[in-house]
């Protein structure tokens, strides 16, 4: 068959599941991303057909999915929020960092995957998903509660220490030493530094460079602009994902709302190949084997991010119910632990079987943060009238 044929027959025929899978992650109130991992599991190396047509289309559009996902996460926050979420954050967001990097990092040392490994891991294991924290938020009609603004100050402080550990990690993967892996934090700092200061006080005209009432240009203004920066951010040896991250938040006010409203349908079709392009990569074969360790990595870090938002509840004056709620609304991890994997996987310097597990434990984490999320409180109140009881009699 020729080769466009195949590549367009393969690519509509995964598109088309895209949407199906999204639908039904939709009516069973789930995030649709352990579906188009399980999607490309079932369409990639060792799955049940090998979809060979549309490797190059779905790697690059992944690349696009990350910066997309990026650019948009960026687009969420001003420099203000990001600086004010920060000083009010700072010590949970620590917290958060200590108890939940080291159990991934601590499990790849013991895996025998080495300081490489160890970094790589820590990142899976730490962070959460804004996306599906900010959707379950949205879907329990928890906007307005008390513990959401420091479940959303925690996720602000990820974000930025993301912003500092991917050039690192790039860094590291890529061989450099231990010079030019300074330089290229130095850099990473500089540009983030920089970046802050240009949005905190000339937001508005970056603003005003992209934006344009006719949505054609705003769309073509925003998506050039956003490669671009990748592109230059990647060349200084700082992640692209980061540059798209920046320049997010530099676009600020009116525009930030009217880019998140244009690009939203963009984002959801890369991102999905995105998570689709991951899967295929990952030979499920190589799943049942470390499927056991993602079990016990997710019992032990749902566990932990409990405890960092507990704790940061508790340091805000929030209720017991809603300490508990802002621990399991950061339960989920999704999009950025699948961003830090794929870098790794990439690179060829990590074996086989991180991308195994860090699969296995994205579809598990995926699943649990919303369940937690929704049944934590039902569960609180039994668990305190079993106590009662028991107590009166």
């Amino acid at each position: 068959m020729d080769p466009l044929a195949l590549t367009l027959i393969e690519l509509g025929a995964v598109v088309f599941c895209l949407g199906l899978l999204a639908r039904l992650a939709g009516r069973i109130g789930m995030s649709p991303i352990p579906l188009y991992l399980v999607g490309g599991l079932a369409f990639g190396a060792g799955g049940v057909v090998k979809l060979e047509g549309m490797q190059e289309f779905a790697h690059l559009s992944g690349e696009i999915g990350v910066i997309l996902l990026l650019l948009m996460l960026g687009l969420e926050y001003t420099a203000a929020e990001l600086v004010t979420g920060l000083r009010r954050s700072w010590q949970a967001g620590v917290l958060d960092l200590v108890l939940n990097f080291l159990p991934g990092a601590g499990l790849a040392l013991l895996l025998g995957w080495g300081v490489v490994g160890a970094m790589v891991m820590g990142g899976v294991t730490y962070i959460s998903s804004s996306g599906i924290a900010a959707k379950v938020i949205t879907d329990l009609g928890r906007i307005g509660n008390r513990e959401t603004p420091v479940v959303l100050s925690i996720l602000v402080f990820e974000d930025l220490a993301m912003a500092l550990y991917l050039p690192i990690l790039t860094a590291t993967l890529a061989g450099v030493g231990f010079l030019g892996g300074l330089t290229t934090v130095g850099i990473s700092l500089a540009v983030v530094t920089l970046v802050l200061m240009v949005a905190l006080r000339h937001g508005h005209r970056v603003s005003q460079a992209v934006h344009s009432e006719n949505s054609e240009v705003f769309l073509l203004n925003l998506l050039g602009a956003a490669l671009l920066v990748a592109g230059v951010a990647s060349a200084m040896q700082v992640s692209a994902a980061v540059g798209a991250f920046m320049l997010g938040i530099a676009i600020s006010g009116a525009t930030a709302h009217s880019a998140t409203r244009i690009l939203e349908p963009l984002r959801d079709l890369f991102a999905a190949i995105f998570f689709v392009a991951f899967g295929l990569n990952t030979d499920p074969s190589t799943i049942p084997p470390v499927l056991g360790w993602a079990l016990v990595l997710a019992v032990i870090t749902a566990v932990t991010k409990m405890i960092t938002g507990i704790w940061a509840g508790k340091r805000a004056g929030i209720a017991r119910r809603g300490r508990f709620r802002a621990g399991a609304a950061l339960i989920a991890r999704g999009e950025f632990s699948i961003v830090i994997a794929g870098l790794a996987v990439t690179s060829g310097v990590v074996p086989d079987e991180l991308a195994a597990l860090a699969t296995a434990y994205v579809l598990l984490m995926a699943i649990l943060g919303p369940l937690a999320a929704r049944y934590v409180e039902p569960l609180l109140q039994s668990v305190t009238r079993t106590a009662a009881v028991a107590t009166q009699a």
